[in-house]
């Protein structure tokens, strides 16, 4: 079985990565960037809709 991954990109500082969704918050939950230390809800992190349904269904 293939690991899950989500990409992710900061709305504020354009920072992107990847990883797997259980080492995030809930969609819903605040989340701070690595890089910039921006806060918003995790959702706001994901870069496609693809990534946020992956979050939500392995979180």
């Amino acid at each position: 079985m293939e690991e899950a991954n989500v990409r992710l990109v900061c709305p504020e500082c354009s920072k992107s990565w990847q990883t797997h969704p259980n080492e995030l918050p809930g969609s819903t939950e605040n989340f701070h960037c690595p890089n910039c230390r921006a806060t918003r809800r995790t959702s706001e992190f994901m870069r496609t809709e693809h990534d946020l349904r992956t979050l939500k269904q392995l979180r």
